[in-house]
């Protein structure tokens, strides 16, 4: 199993769950639960659509698989001219992979060959922020800034430079922006190539940006020559409200990386979006983006993406995110009053709440208590009530909640009565 303890199931059993219906899941047993993490941030119509199934089914019976290596076929060209369509701005070039740690490391290796070609082979470096994840590959994992998930697979690739994140409830000492720039400036602009940053980081517990940072980011890359990757793995397809969370925030990245809730996870997916000058150096003599993955932009995954992205155009998802963040927002603000909560922030369908041991201090949890709080009963008791959600504590410790967007009132009430339950109880045990 991914990112699990074993130790964890010596005495006890591995949830097994068999059956999707909505925005609910059911176990081997008949128990059902309100899938509040979207399976990992990316059902986003639910489980059980025939829809879907349907064209998956249908592309199996044309052409199942392919390659699109010297090749094409029909889905993968009308998947990338639907994203071209929705994209912002001029990002109407898509290289495909399977999933998001491929999408980053694709967009990391696409920065670099670039500046190969045009002449500045010493930008290799990029920047990301503290706490951030970007994937579990080996570039992908050297961008990411949680230090325990790198450190087994020591030494990573070179040139990643962390700066502070965008956590306004426990503020850096420097202007997160600003920290960009001097970071730029401290490496020497000529040597590096990107900035990734996700619209709303996600580790640490859904960060989102203080007015103008993406503005200002976008104005430091543009001074600099440094390339910015929006990596809305989780971000984009409706999470926020928008098919992109750049789009939410008004600004235009170079390149976007993306999977998950492209296809609501129905079948494997990812991949990136370039700028049309980023690819231009490619489309002369013998030049070569040399990468590739044997199953990007798999025949079945693309009919499945179209076939999603058509529902959500067609249910209107990205309005109902948008007129339903309010009153989810609302349910979870409402836990304020428990002592326990210090903070509830995100967007769309996507928050954090963070969780502490003085509220009026803001004092956090040690690494005894919060093993203790988090793995010793919330994460097991959020589930026997019903609720699948994430208790984490790569950055301080908190509660995430990223439900199926099609989630409305209902979903609301019982998350917001499951967490007001099992956050009061935990209380009592600290």
């Amino acid at each position: 199993m991914h990112f699990t303890r074993l130790s964890s199931y010596e005495s006890g059993e591995v949830p097994v769950i068999v059956r999707g219906d909505g925005p609910w899941v059911f176990d081997e047993k008949g128990k059902r639960y309100l899938d509040g993490m979207s399976g990992l941030f990316t059902t986003q119509i639910g489980h059980g659509r025939e829809e879907l199934a349907e064209a998956a089914a249908k592309q199996m019976r044309e052409m199942a698989y392919f390659p699109i290596w010297s090749y094409a076929h029909p889905r993968s060209i009308e998947l990338a001219e639907r994203l071209a369509e929705l994209s912002p701005g001029d990002l109407n070039h898509t290289f495909f992979t399977t999933g998001g740690s491929e999408a980053v490391e694709s967009a990391w290796k696409l920065a670099r060959q670039y500046f190969q070609a045009i002449g500045q082979p010493n930008r290799y470096k990029v920047i990301s922020r503290y706490v951030a994840y970007h994937g579990a590959t080996l570039g992908a994992l050297s961008i990411t800034g949680v230090p325990a998930f790198k450190t087994p697979f020591e030494p990573l690739v070179p040139g990643s430079i962390r700066v502070p994140n965008t956590n306004s409830y426990r503020p850096a000492p420097i202007d997160p922006a600003a920290a960009i720039a001097l970071a730029i400036e401290m490496e020497g602009p000529e040597t590096v190539a990107a900035v990734f940053l996700e619209p709303v980081q996600n580790a640490g517990g859904c960060f989102p940006p203080e007015p103008g940072y993406f503005e200002r980011v976008r104005e430091i890359c543009d001074e600099t020559g440094v390339l910015l990757v929006s990596d809305e793995v989780i971000c984009a397809f409706g999470r926020l409200g928008h098919w992109f969370g750049s789009e939410r925030y008004g600004y235009q990245p170079d390149i976007i990386t993306m999977a998950k809730g492209m296809t609501s996870g129905y079948c494997p997916i990812g991949g990136m979006m370039a700028r049309a000058h980023l690819i231009e150096p490619f489309r002369h003599g013998d030049a070569t983006f040399l990468h590739g993955v044997t199953f990007g932009g798999h025949p079945v995954s693309s009919a499945v993406a179209l076939a999603n992205l058509e529902v959500m155009e067609r249910e209107g998802i990205n309005e109902h995110v948008r007129a339903n963040e309010g009153a989810f927002r609302a349910r979870l603000e409402g836990l304020r009053d428990l002592p326990i909560v210090g903070d509830v922030r995100g967007a769309g369908y996507f928050y954090g709440i963070e969780l502490v041991k003085n509220r009026e201090t803001r004092e956090t949890f040690n690494d005894e208590e919060s093993e203790r709080l988090l793995r010793g009963y919330l994460s097991g008791a959020l589930f026997d009530a019903g609720l699948i959600c994430r208790a984490d504590d790569r950055g301080d410790p908190v509660v995430q909640l990223a439900p199926p967007l099609i989630c409305g009132e209902a979903e609301f009430d019982f998350i917001e009565q499951v967490l007001r339950s099992v956050l009061t109880e935990a209380w009592k045990r600290i």
